[in-house]
């Protein structure tokens, strides 16, 4: 539709909040497709894209197996050349969201696997398409179901073990599933990083619109549900007032809402940089916005995957026991969203990518962009009496950020650098997302009415309950502390 992506994102978010598990298929066929503009072939655009953006196809990845999980440097898979320029792919995926359905004419499988003689490693992968029905031909390729993976959450999407080339369907008589070489041998993974990082900050989207949709249920039980009395009358013969009126649920609900909508900040804000990187009229501006979103890429994954689950445990806990429940919808948000600190890459892959690799990239020069537009901000909301505590607040949060980045890195060893990654992650996300409820808050000064005052208000949260914890963890990093480095897992 030649829409924004940032406008796209919004709009999508709304069907993740509807149903997350019904999502998740176009959410794979848009990626799969994307890559495919980009590294495809002008016939395998037209054979394989067409189709998926008709919704006549739908599209997965597949990259871990059963024996490699996350370390793609042991994929196994096998990619054998043939004598009409294509592949036969021998070998099983693992956790293949819509691996195996009947809701489409064709599922149409990104493969990544391994040519013979090919480099040891993440060096030697190339990606191949691998569709489910050959599309010439009709013949069903040898790509077999071999188990569903049955988990807590997004029981609507399946989730499954493929085998290639079991023999069970034999396209043109022989075993092996027909592959077709996306770009040049051995540049697989860095093909599918355009997927990845694609699909990174859509699971952010995902998990910041479960945690939205399940503050939005909680706000509004919190409103009807009638329980207990003010704490100055406790008078048995008084009515019973909502629940919302309590103290506690005021702060559970205000937390639910600086996760979510910090969280939505952040996904939209890296979908409106993609956006000035397409547009922008020159390279060195094309090239620093790169950066800045490669750096904030690890962010917008980890941070709502993280807090807006807690926003989802928060909305049960309003409920009460009938959160815990499945007469209502709050205990289901919670399971599915429990997926996404595990998705696209976990916590602690994401932790080892910003601090080992996007925040000394270019010599730091993503980061150094990043912390210039928080300057930035900062001094645009300094002369505000009302924000002028938040900016200082903002700023000396974002200094440490820096010195713990350079103290970190000061030891020379990248074993201990990396020991406390995920703390760095952690402290990281909470230094942006209290920048964008700064943004916010300048967005929503001198304007009336609910919904501004609600911005200030969980702006307000997020700076006095929330920013202080990086406090903390800085402090930690900075000890460059050995604790977990020197563990012996004999002593667990």
């Amino acid at each position: 539709m030649q829409m924004p992506a940032c406008v796209t994102m919004a709009c999508f978010a709304w069907f993740q909040a509807a149903n997350i598990s019904t999502a998740a298929y176009p959410f794979l066929t848009i990626g799969n497709a994307n890559l495919l503009l980009a590294h495809g072939t002008q016939e395998q655009i037209d054979a394989y894209v067409a189709p998926m953006m008709q919704g006549r196809y739908y599209g997965t990845m597949c990259l871990s197996e059963p024996q490699a999980g996350s370390s793609l440097a042991d994929v196994a898979v096998r990619a054998e050349p043939q004598a009409d320029g294509n592949y036969r792919l021998f070998g099983n995926k693992m956790w293949i969201s819509g691996g195996d359905h009947e809701l489409t004419e064709n599922i149409i499988h990104l493969v990544l696997a391994r040519v013979p003689g090919s480099p040891a490693g993440v060096k030697g992968l190339s990606l191949f398409i691998v569709p489910k029905y050959l599309v010439d031909s009709g013949e069903r390729n040898d790509v077999t179901l071999a188990g569903l993976n049955h988990k807590m959450g997004y029981r609507g999407t399946t989730n499954t073990l493929l085998n290639f080339g079991e023999g069970r369907h034999r396209p043109d008589g022989r075993p092996g599933a027909i592959g077709y070489l996306v770009g040049e041998q051995n540049r697989g993974l860095a093909y599918m990083f355009h997927m990845m990082n694609e699909a990174r900050v859509g699971v952010g989207v995902g998990a910041v619109a479960l945690g939205y949709t399940g503050y939005l249920h909680a706000l509004d039980y919190a409103r009807t549900r009638l329980q207990g009395r003010p704490l100055r009358d406790r008078d048995p013969n008084s009515p019973q007032i909502p629940i919302i009126e309590h103290t506690d649920v005021r702060r559970m609900l205000l937390a639910q809402k600086s996760y979510v909508e910090g969280g939505m900040a952040l996904s939209l804000f890296c979908a409106h940089l993609f956006d000035e990187q397409l547009t922008a009229d020159d390279e060195q501006t094309r090239a620093d916005l790169g950066l800045l979103l490669d750096v904030l890429t690890p962010i917008a994954k980890s941070w709502p995957s993280q807090w807006c689950l807690e926003a989802n445990a928060l909305a049960i806990q309003v409920h009460g026991g009938y959160g815990y429940t499945r007469d209502y919808d709050v205990e289901q948000f919670y399971r599915d969203n429990r997926l996404n600190p595990i998705h696209e890459g976990t916590h602690g892959i994401q932790a080892l990518d910003l601090l080992g690799r996007k925040v000394i990239a270019a010599d730091g020069a993503g980061l150094r962009l990043l912390l210039a537009r928080i300057e930035q901000t900062c001094e645009r909301a300094e002369p505000d009496m009302d924000l002028r505590d938040q900016a200082q607040a903002l700023r000396a949060a974002a200094g440490r950020l820096a010195q713990t980045t350079m103290t970190v890195w000061g030891s020379m060893d990248p074993d201990l650098a990396l020991a406390n990654a995920t703390i760095y992650l952690e402290a990281f996300g909470h230094v942006v997302v209290a920048w964008l409820w700064l943004e916010q808050m300048l967005a929503a000064a001198g304007k009336t009415g609910a919904f501004y005052d609600g911005k200030r208000a969980a702006g307000r949260y997020f700076f006095a309950y929330e920013l202080p914890r990086t406090t903390a963890q800085f402090d930690l990093l900075c000890q460059l502390d050995r604790t977990v480095l020197d563990l012996d897992s004999g002593w667990l």
